[in-house]
């Protein structure tokens, strides 16, 4: 499908393209069409912008990445679909280990996703074998990897199911969300919930990271000062006036 770079939807379509042609080779589940369709439409209450509040959470969530003695990056097939340039630079930013992780879960999917991944320059990449398990949830998704999560201290996980967020936390794990749903489970489980689209929040991530990397006193002073709780009613209330402005 040809698409106009004139027309004012361009960026959405041609994503959308992507998505879809990426569901014919694996990478994205057919299901993870309707998850894309619905952040799409909490960007539009955002404006389709990144906000302050958004990016205070950023912030905070490069803070605990650079203070975590074993950070882990989670990426699912939507992830890798959006954003996995992103996600790898990030990676080697901080660093910390990306660990496939899919609800869809075959292992043919799994590989073709970190054959996706590995095409687009990630290493060392964990995920194909996942030899350990998490408490509280009954299906394979608690399935995950020693050396990744099972290891880690702090998990970043991008557009992630709200069982398994819970079960991160209850697991002693530091969760750092991105979730543009401010009302979603796996938003109000996490330490740091970014509420943005996914492909503005992990760039916004790195930046942070580099501005915050000889900064230890600044770095434990906003991981002390945030509150996830009090961030979410930020972006809901950001989220209004959007509305009430465009009535």
């Amino acid at each position: 499908m040809e698409i106009s770079k004139d027309h004012p939807r361009y960026r959405s379509l041609v994503t959308r393209e992507r998505m879809s042609e990426l569901v014919g080779k694996g990478v994205v589940a057919s299901t993870g069409l309707i998850a894309h369709g619905r952040g799409e439409a909490f960007d539009y209450l955002l404006g389709e912008r990144t906000v302050p509040a958004a990016d205070e959470a950023a912030r905070a969530a490069a803070a605990h990445l650079l203070e975590a003695r074993h950070p882990v990056i989670t990426v699912n097939g939507n992830a890798a679909g959006l954003c996995a340039d992103g996600l790898i630079a990030l990676a080697r930013e901080v660093p910390a280990r990306l660990e496939v992780n899919l609800f869809h879960r075959t292992p043919e999917r799994i590989e073709r996703v970190c054959r996706y991944l590995e095409e687009a320059g990630a290493t060392d990449l964990l995920g194909r074998e996942q030899d350990a398990w998490l408490e509280g949830i009954a299906s394979d998704r608690a399935r995950c990897s020693a050396e990744g999560i099972g290891r880690a201290d702090v998990v970043l996980i991008p557009l992630e199911d709200g069982d398994r967020a819970a079960a991160l936390a209850a697991a002693g794990k530091t969760v750092l969300a991105i979730d543009i749903n401010p009302l979603s489970r796996t938003a109000i489980a996490a330490k740091v919930a970014v509420v943005d689209e996914l492909t503005r929040a992990v760039p916004n991530i790195e930046r942070h990271v580099r501005e915050l990397r000889d900064r230890p006193d600044e770095r434990r002073r906003l991981i002390e000062e945030f509150s996830n709780e009090r961030n979410l009613e930020r972006m809901r209330g950001a989220m209004c006036e959007t509305l009430h402005q465009k009535g």
